[in-house]
């Protein structure tokens, strides 16, 4: 075990070959030790064993070709940083033309009269093939870069696919023995494994796709095993604790007070959520549904059931303008009832917080509604039942931990209106403690959705127009885009100059302000309530806006370039219109993504339904798109996806289970390789792990 750790936690730099320049390069690739490098898996492969005559080669494909150079390389120097060298190649079939652009090394490299294997995307025009910049080798040492299945993977600045091949060779090497074996032989064979060091030498450089096959199914149920054996180890951990039972209260008295009837789907997650908190192991209950689909009533009924029994509500929202939100829909549903509802936030004056913290101490106040400020020193809780999250992919773990720090082992409720599918939610969350508000409220409006070109942009602008002036508001959307961003800025709306640019040629009457990620909290709280109290009317953003305040006046949402967003984000977009009485619109501009780009956001224009696009959106994109930052509940995966490897995903939580319920702190000896694994996923994801 001590040697397995030691191999494999070798610094890069110290691999032979790698050295302290490639190992910077690496660093940025997030691989710093021998067992990250070996688990840097390549992103796709290049086939290049089948071998083509040039009068078989089609313009578009990527072949390889053998060749003999019958022109001696010359090169021509265009102009400053552009040399180009051109050769013409032959064989028995025909001919073929090949140009390196600024390689002019290549021209030493390459004899008139030789043969060599030539690899690359074949262009010119039936009859006259070209290749530019190929990929080459003599015929005498074929099958080291051509003539085999070769990795590709994803690079930096100061690394090519060869150093990092070679780096990936050298480390197997170095591995010797100790490759991670984190699954039993008896694990193996029920399922059919391959062993760690075939998988590993066969997923960085097969011998043919069966073996990459059976390499690629070890490790994607390796991973999925450790992660399934984690996620039960730390779910089990917190079920070990006790805390206070909260008697249920009689609802009837808060039903009574609302102004509406709470849907079939409130009803039930608010049931869930009393029936955990009636019990002593503190309830850990995730509820999530479509914006608007009436969240903050089912919260305000768990507050309700908590006042009622003499225990305080602590509320956590991610922003200051959001906690006051809730905090004045909250104080609108129960202080009418009795229940004292409390605002702490870190823009309070000091007066008023240590007001604030004095009610809190003494147990006044009842429901207190903040920010971080709610888990600051100084703040104490008198008796503190109940930790609600809102937007819980915002929160970390230490956060949502420190804040449950505050009382004796609180009971937890954590919101969010990023609908998961049930796929995803099955190894984040597990299967019993979702809410899922798959019902929207009555006289929600639908958004009506449409996907548009370039060529629309004045209906659109005119459009925007008329929407201002019959008194409604407008969100314009842009990707967050650096100005040393790899993507051109003339390709993507900017959001800073598209601003400017608005204001000065397209809308100079109307009042247009900006709000983006890199704004001090304040700043971005200052222009989001002066767009919320109508004394804006178009607030042209980034992302930032896709969790954020209620403007109800808001009818009108924009989004630029709507190919670079994932269907689940934009979705969150559109959510923040079509909140008040008015009809409310979505205008997706395809930006330049084609035809691919054009049927996602055909998906948006056909459906409503949150799930629909997230199981949508999980097929075309991965888990990532759903939590934006990695406060996922979820470690990001090196090579299991969780869209199309469910099948997988189900037998590796299978014998985790298995494994668990045998060893639940995985102290025997069989299983100390799986509990070294195991500990350091949690050690690397113990901020992102539910």
């Amino acid at each position: 075990m001590k040697k397995t750790k030691t191999a494999l936690d070798t610094d890069i730099r110290f691999i032979k070959g790698v050295g302290e320049a490639r190992a910077a390069a690496l660093n940025k690739l997030g691989v710093f030790t021998l067992r990250d490098l070996v688990r840097y898996f390549p992103r796709t492969y290049d086939d290049r064993t089948s071998i083509k005559k040039i009068d078989e080669l089609i313009v578009g494909e990527t072949a390889c070709v053998f060749a003999t150079v019958a022109t001696a390389p010359r090169v021509t120097h265009i102009r400053k940083g552009l040399d180009i060298l051109k050769l013409r190649c032959v064989d028995e079939k025909g001919t073929l033309n090949v140009t390196f652009f600024n390689q002019s090394y290549v021209k030493n490299q390459l004899a008139a009269g030789e043969g060599y294997v030539f690899f690359g995307r074949v262009g010119g025009k039936i009859g006259a093939p070209e290749l530019t910049n190929p990929v080459f080798e003599p015929e005498e040492t074929f099958g080291t870069r051509t003539g085999r299945i070769v990795p590709i993977y994803r690079l930096t600045a100061g690394l090519s696919q060869n150093m990092l091949a070679n780096a990936v060779r050298r480390g197997l090497e170095a591995c010797g023995d100790v490759l991670p074996e984190p699954l039993s032989p008896d694990i193996q064979q029920r399922y059919g494994l391959a062993q760690a060091r075939f998988a590993f030498e066969n997923v960085h450089f097969p011998k043919d796709y069966e073996a990459l096959e059976i390499a690629r199914r070890r490790l994607i149920f390796e991973e999925f095993y450790v992660l399934s054996c984690a996620l039960d180890r730390f779910r089990s951990e917190k079920t070990v604790r006790r805390g206070h039972a909260v008697p249920r209260a009689d609802l009837k008295e808060f039903t009574d007070k609302l102004p509406f009837e709470l849907t079939g789907a409130q009803k039930r997650a608010i049931d869930e959520a009393l029936s955990d908190m009636e019990k002593t192991v503190p309830m850990s209950r995730l509820v999530q549904g479509d914006v608007g689909s009436g969240k903050t009533a089912v919260a305000a009924a768990c507050c309700f059931s908590c006042a009622r029994a003499g225990f305080q509500t602590a509320f956590m929202a991610p922003t200051e303008i959001l906690a006051k939100q809730h905090y004045e829909t909250l104080t609108g549903m129960l202080t009418p009832l009795g229940v004292t509802v409390e605002l702490l936030t870190g823009g309070m004056g000091v007066k008023a917080r240590r007001t604030a913290c004095g009610r809190i101490l003494s147990g006044e106040a009842q429901v207190i509604v903040g920010t971080h400020a709610l888990i600051s020193g100084g703040v104490e809780y008198r008796k503190l039942g109940l930790v609600i999250a809102d937007e819980q992919h915002r929160f970390g773990v230490a956060q949502r931990a420190a804040l449950s720090g505050k009382g004796e082992s609180p009971h937890v409720l954590v919101m969010s209106a990023t609908p998961i599918p049930r796929t995803l939610a099955l190894i984040v969350y597990g299967d019993l403690d979702v809410s899922v508000l798959n019902e929207l409220p009555p006289g929600r409006q639908k958004v009506d959705t449409f996907a548009v070109n370039e060529a629309m942009r004045p209906r659109i602008n005119a459009f925007i127009r008329k929407q201002v002036q019959e008194g409604h508001q407008v969100f314009i959307v842009c990707p967050a885009v650096e100005e040393n961003s790899e993507n051109p800025v003339d390709e993507l709306k900017n959001v800073k100059e598209y601003a400017q640019e608005l204001q000065k040629t397209v809308f100079p009457d109307l009042r247009i302000s900006l709000v983006h990620g890199k704004m001090k909290s304040a700043e971005k709280d200052k222009v989001m309530s002066a767009f919320a109290s109508g004394q804006l009317d178009i607030l042209v953003a980034t992302t930032v806006i896709e969790v954020g305040v209620d403007v109800p006046n808001a009818t009108l949402m924009v989004v630029e370039n709507a190919d670079r967003f994932g269907l689940s984000q934009l979705h969150q977009l559109r959510g923040r219109v079509g909140r008040g009485k008015s009809k409310a619109y979505c205008i997706l501009f395809e930006g330049a993504g084609g035809a691919v780009a054009r049927d996602r956001l055909n998906i948006m224009t056909k459906s409503n339904d949150g799930f629909k696009i997230a199981e949508e959106d999980l097929r075309l994109r991965g888990p990532g798109d759903f939590f934006g930052s990695r406060q996922s509940g979820l470690p990001e995966t090196h090579i299991a996806n969780f869209a199309t490897d469910m099948e997988l995903l189900r037998s590796a939580q299978a014998a985790a289970r298995e494994t668990v319920a045998a060893d639940p702190r995985l102290e025997l000896e069989q299983n100390a390789e799986l509990r070294f694994e195991v500990e350091l996923m949690i050690s690397r994801n113990e901020n992102t792990l539910n």
